[in-house]
């Protein structure tokens, strides 16, 4: 199961309290009063991992919390700090606010930690108030309580190229051709209903890694189909593959498709709609009409965008595609 939204709970653990205690012994020149402080409360951390790939873990543990500090004892022993705890989470992960709904901290890097809760202070023992003028104080302080905190994590994938379209397009066979990623493929429509992400290896050991992300209709920014839940998964990208299918088993207008997933792409966010983006007419090999061809490789010219032709079933443009986006993508040195 893929999750990538949860709610979670976080508690730092609460400070020990002071104690209050008085020394008197055989042997012990100056008695007086000897009551330790209480310990420090464990934080709580959150770590990037690259042991999870969604936040399933955290959807049926969504409340973590770290120990509270022991108690002062007598005879000036402060009381023993409260172990802390690290929750794992996928690289990727957004933490915001759950009340304010304020960006706190993004994690894109294996290993990134993150204070998510602080542990309360300990209380003073009663030996921290002794003066020349007071020299059996009674006062002893508790222990200050932890943070406690609510967030909302998101996950985002990292991925250098986000394939977009409409269900059907063929964005799954691309994946499943040009990577070792294996996708569910079948002839109707939504089969992906979870990211699908694929490493595409390169000559002199260079790669990169496409997100296939579930195939967007006409008003999904409006909730119908699977609604734009997932396009927060190509925000990361650097470069879009729009694929448009030009068979003519769909009878759609290749031009109209186009249009209306950009439009789609535009009402999620203008940031995501003015990526680099690669126009790729997919399923040549069944297409019969050059005109639907044509249609697409003149409005990706008319936008000043890259065209492609490729077919997946039988590999037709596709070494010129990973050519392409790696271009794109890879940094000069490597290309």
């Amino acid at each position: 199961m893929f999750i990538d939204e949860v709610k979670v709970m976080v508690k730092a653990g609460d400070g020990g309290n002071g104690c209050m205690a008085f020394r008197r012994e055989k042997f012990v020149a100056k008695g007086g009063p000897s009551g330790g402080d209480g310990g420090r409360g464990g934080n709580v951390y959150l770590v990037a991992s690259q042991h999870h790939n969604t936040l399933l873990h955290l959807r049926y543990n969504p409340e973590h919390k770290a120990e509270r500090g022991r108690h002062g004892e007598g005879s000036n022993c402060t009381g023993r700090e409260g172990e802390s705890i690290e929750v794992e989470v996928p690289v990727g992960t957004v933490v915001y606010d759950w009340d304010t709904a304020k960006l706190l901290h993004d994690f894109t890097e294996p290993g990134q930690k993150w204070m998510a809760a602080k542990g309360g202070r300990g209380g003073k023992g009663n030996a921290r108030y002794a003066k020349p003028w007071h020299q059996a104080p009674t006062e002893h302080e508790q222990g200050f309580p932890g943070e406690q905190r609510l967030f909302r994590l998101e996950l985002k994938l990292l991925a250098d190229v986000g394939l977009v379209g409409f269900p059907n397009a063929g964005k799954s066979t691309l994946i499943s051709r040009i990577s070792a990623a294996s996708p569910k493929i079948a002839d109707y429509p939504f089969t992906t209903l979870e990211p699908n992400l694929g490493v595409v290896q390169l000559p002199n050991e260079r790669s990169f890694v496409v997100a296939d992300i579930p195939g967007l209709i006409e008003g999904a920014h409006e909730g119908h189909g699977l609604g734009i839940q997932f396009l927060r998964h190509i925000e990361r990208t650097r470069l879009l593959v729009h694929l448009v299918d030009v068979s003519d088993i769909t009878g759609r207008d290749p031009k109209r498709d186009f249009e209306i997933i950009q439009n789609e792409l535009a009402s999620y966010s203008e940031e995501l709609a003015s990526k680099p983006m690669v126009v790729v007419a997919s399923k040549i090999d069944a297409a019969q009409d050059d005109d639907r061809v044509n249609a697409v490789e003149a409005i990706a010219n008319e936008h000043g965008l890259p065209f492609l032709r490729i077919s997946s079933a039988t590999g037709a443009g596709l070494d010129e595609l990973k050519r392409l986006v790696a271009e794109r993508v890879l940094p000069a040195e490597n290309n």
